[in-house]
């Protein structure tokens, strides 16, 4: 696993299946994602592999309960002392408090999550802070924690206004080309929340599934979104 740059703050790391962020500030570094279960010593290595410290990790944000994105998260945190944060609806997901909602699948959906169900499950995992929409967090100059419904109930987005970088989750793919996320529990509620992200126009978009796009970003989203 290598640590490849996005732009100088913002690096990602990738797993067979998904996907992980990495925000640097002077000083410490926020992680978007944590990837699954037993990557833990992977993540450390290609941090310190890349001349950063994981000892400057301060917070893990969950965008939200599936365990491609939950599964290392408490080994991370205990490792280095960070924070984990999650909307206050999937938090108890991802304690274990309650079962990991059944997605609406399409037909040609069903053979694709069979294989994302080969990730290791995660372990009840705890959150340290419920967020709410609307909530600023101390980290890339002002991160707005942006509610999207939809792919589960407590799926988040992160905007970093003053960046035009936006972290969607699953609610956007960019796997050949920037397009509508798989597996949701409510399609009407994601597609909902897609539109909402596309009017935030953001320069740089992050998605838990395919590449980082930093090119017309925001055309291409809102052209996703509007062909819904």
């Amino acid at each position: 696993m290598d640590l490849l740059g996005i732009t100088p703050r913002l690096h990602v790391l990738r797993f067979s299946v998904g996907q992980a962020f990495l925000w640097q500030d002077d000083g410490e570094l926020t992680l978007i994602d944590a990837g699954w279960t037993g990557a833990a010593p992977e993540i450390e290595a290609a941090l310190r592999g890349a001349g950063v410290d994981p000892a400057r990790l301060r917070r893990i944000i969950l965008t939200h309960c599936h365990r491609d994105h939950v599964g290392s998260a408490g080994e991370l945190a205990d490792r280095f002392g960070a924070e984990i944060l999650a909307h206050r609806l999937d938090a108890p997901v991802i304690r274990g408090e309650a079962p990991v909602p059944e997605p609406m699948l399409l037909d040609w959906e069903i053979p694709l999550h069979a294989h994302g169900l080969t990730v290791p499950e995660a372990p009840p995992t705890r959150v340290d802070r419920e967020l709410e929409d609307g909530d600023v967090l101390d980290f890339g100059d002002g991160a707005v924690v942006v509610h999207t419904p939809g792919h589960t109930d407590g799926s988040i987005a992160i905007h970093l206004p003053r960046h035009d970088v936006l972290f969607t989750g699953d609610t956007v793919a960019s796997v050949q080309g920037v397009t509508f996320g798989v597996f949701h529990v409510d399609r009407e509620r994601a597609m909902a929340s897609m539109r909402r992200l596309s009017d935030l126009k953001p320069s740089v978009i992050c998605c838990g599934h395919g590449d980082p796009v930093t090119e017309e970003a925001a055309s291409r989203l809102e052209a996703a979104a509007g062909s819904r």
